[in-house]
């Protein structure tokens, strides 16, 4: 077996430029799968952060569907209240819940004028569990407390002069000036990786009742369930008990009651679908090389003919011969892979560097070994079954003839 392998790398050596030349679809294919799925892998990562509630056991339930309209924050024609959050509360399976409103608000500050998302935080002591569930961590400052007055706690982001739009970094005890009412920058959150908590800032809930008179109604109730795996139950007695209160018939709800697996598991089969669709492309590329490894082996097949032809009268078997063309197609393949692999492992880093420049440190490529060895494997096998047809042509050249070959 050693000896196969010795003989075809020696021949492929001895054909220099042309060997690699062949090469060249295949490794870029492989390059190409290598770095966008690794970059891909990044974006899923974000994409899912971008819920910006990490626990798994909560469901988030909002007005909207046939009867009405509107993300959270536009008003809905039948907005969720108060009472529907404390009926909530009392279902058996759930173990809390609490509103939360969403509001863009004006806000001055640096004699600069901009728009931005507000989320209430509730005034009582259940304002710690919201910061438990979204895995909330104080960069400077401090969190929110029951007995504070016109405070606010910012999203990571906005501190950003680059980012914030004031043109000035902002920092704990700082001013904002929010509808024309002064508030104090009570704390700064490190960073998550979500719009929803970098973008944001949070006030409380009577604050924002004062700015804009958001009553008794939620834009949202989220609920935690006792138990993740009463997750499906509990939703069914939500959507029970509010079609119940809302006066609503099965398939005609005002509202919708969804959960972080259900929602994470639609967007993950989107970005599946898009890296499927990745590969698929990357892989016209790699067929092109097999082709041109196809082309590479009938050529040394015919320039090698009188070599056969000798092989064969000294004694070489067709299995011999065909083991020895195998061996070249594939040792072709598995340079590819290894070239191409890294390849994709420089691209995917120079990326990474890239998006860190950009401002994007969050989006970190992921780099699988099963990937890299998945991809080397796969090139071994496309150039072994590329090298086939003319290892089996090469095996059943006839020895007179091929001798008599000039």
């Amino acid at each position: 077996m050693k000896d196969y392998f010795v003989f075809a790398f020696k021949n492929l050596k001895r054909r220099g430029l042309r060997s690699w030349l062949t090469l060249l679809g295949i490794f870029i294919g492989i390059a190409s799968v290598v770095s966008l799925i690794s970059l891909g892998a990044a974006l899923k990562d974000t994409v899912n952060s971008q819920f910006g509630i990490s626990s798994t056991d909560l469901i988030t339930i909002q007005a909207g569907g046939l009867n009405s309209y509107g993300p959270p924050g536009s008003g809905a024609v039948n907005p969720l209240t108060k009472k529907d959050m404390e009926e909530i509360k009392k279902l058996s399976l759930v173990e809390i819940s609490f509103g939360r409103n969403i509001e863009i608000l004006k806000t001055k500050f640096n004699k600069k004028t901009n728009f931005i998302y507000y989320a209430t935080i509730p005034d009582d002591e259940i304002k710690k569990k919201i910061y438990e569930f979204e895995e909330l961590k104080i960069k400077e400052g401090r969190f929110i407390s029951t007995g504070d007055n016109n405070v606010v706690l910012l999203g990571n982001d906005l501190t950003n002069k680059d980012k914030n739009g004031f043109d000035k970094i902002i920092k704990p005890e700082d001013r904002l000036e929010i509808q024309n009412k002064n508030f104090t920058v009570i704390g700064i959150l490190e960073k998550k990786g979500s719009f929803t908590i970098d973008q944001a800032i949070l006030i409380q809930e009577k604050s924002l009742n004062a700015l804009r008179d958001t009553g008794d109604t939620f834009d949202i109730i989220i609920a935690k369930v006792k138990s993740k795996e009463d997750m499906d139950l509990a939703k069914k007695n939500i959507e029970k008990l509010l079609r119940e209160r809302r006066n609503v018939k099965e398939g005609e709800e005002d509202f919708q009651v969804s959960t972080p697996e259900a929602s994470l598991a639609t967007v993950n089969q989107i970005l599946i679908g898009i890296q499927i669709f990745i590969v698929m492309i990357a892989s016209i590329s790699i067929l092109v090389g097999s082709i041109g490894v196809a082309n590479t082996m009938y050529a040394s097949v015919l320039e090698r003919k009188k070599e056969i032809g000798t092989m064969k009268a000294i004694g070489a078997r067709n299995s011999e011969i065909f083991k020895i063309f195998l061996f070249e197609s594939a040792i072709l393949g598995l340079i590819a892979g290894i070239v191409g692999v890294l390849l994709g492992f420089l691209f995917t880093f120079i990326g990474e560097i890239i998006l860190i420049q950009l401002g994007w440190s969050f989006l970190k490529p992921a780099y699988p070994w099963y990937l890299f060895l998945g991809c080397i494997l796969f090139a071994l096998l496309t150039g072994s079954f590329a090298g086939l047809i003319p290892a089996i042509n090469a095996s059943r050249k006839n020895p007179v003839d091929s001798l008599r070959y000039e």
